[in-house]
C-alpha cells in the first residue's frame, strides 16, 4: 500500500488554514440553495468564489470576516438569513460546527472528508447531517495564489451540510476549471456595491 505522504506532512495548524476554494467547487451546490434564500457567508472576503458566485446569480448575500472585526463566534448578522455557507478554517473545525449547530440554522460547510470521524464531531452529527461529496478531491487556491489552483491535493473535500439537501448522501462530478479569484495585479474581480471575510 502506498503511503499518502503529502498528507503526512501537511500543515495541521493554523498556518495550513490558507486555502481558499476555486470557482468550480462552488458549481455544484448551486442548484441546492432555493433562489430566495438568503446566504450568510461568514468567513468570507469579498474575493472569496463563494460571495462572487452567489452575488453574480443574483442571490441576496451577507458577507462578513475576521479580518473586518466580525468573529463567526461572537458575531450573527441583524439581517434575517436561511443558510450558512463557506469553507472555515479546517484547524478549528470542531468550534466552527458547535457553533453552527447552536445557531440551528441549515448550513453548506467545506470541510474535510476525514471530519466525519471523531468523538467530539459525533455529538453534533447524531442529531443529523448530511453530505455532498465528489468523484475527485478538490484541488484548492494555495500559497498565495489567487490565480489559479494548486494541482494533487492530498486529502479529500465535502460540503457538510444540514437541513438543505433533498437527500443525506449526495455525490457530485467535479469539472474542474481555472479562473482567478483575484486579478493578476491582485485586485478583486468583482465591481458591485453589495457588501452586507478569512477563509472561502
Amino acid at each position: 500500500m502506498g503511503i499518502n505522504k503529502g498528507f503526512l506532512a501537511c500543515d495541521r495548524t493554523s498556518k495550513g488554514d490558507e486555502v481558499y476554494t476555486p470557482f468550480y467547487a462552488v458549481d455544484p451546490i448551486i442548484k441546492y440553495v432555493p433562489k430566495d434564500f438568503v446566504i450568510w457567508l461568514p468567513f468570507d472576503e469579498k474575493w472569496s468564489a463563494f460571495y462572487q458566485t452567489f452575488v453574480s446569480l443574483g442571490y441576496k448575500v451577507i458577507r462578513s470576516c475576521l479580518s473586518e472585526g466580525k468573529d463567526f463566534f461572537d458575531y450573527v448578522p441583524i439581517e434575517h438569513y436561511d443558510v450558512i455557507i463557506s469553507n472555515p478554517p479546517f484547524s478549528i473545525k470542531d468550534s466552527v460546527l458547535k457553533r453552527l449547530y447552536l445557531l440551528n440554522k441549515p448550513f453548506m460547510i467545506l470541510l474535510p472528508i476525514t471530519t466525519l470521524q471523531g468523538k467530539e464531531r459525533y455529538k453534533y452529527f447524531e442529531n443529523g447531517i448530511q453530505l455532498l461529496t465528489f468523484d475527485s478531491r478538490i484541488d484548492y487556491h494555495t500559497n498565495g495564489n489567487f490565480v489559479s489552483y494548486t494541482r494533487g491535493n492530498h486529502f479529500g473535500s465535502a460540503y457538510f451540510c444540514r437541513n438543505i439537501l433533498p437527500k443525506d448522501l449526495i455525490i457530485e462530478k467535479l469539472t474542474k476549471y481555472d479562473k482567478p479569484l483575484k486579478k493578476n495585479n491582485g485586485q478583486d474581480n468583482y465591481n458591485n456595491n453589495f457588501d452586507y471575510c478569512l477563509f472561502s
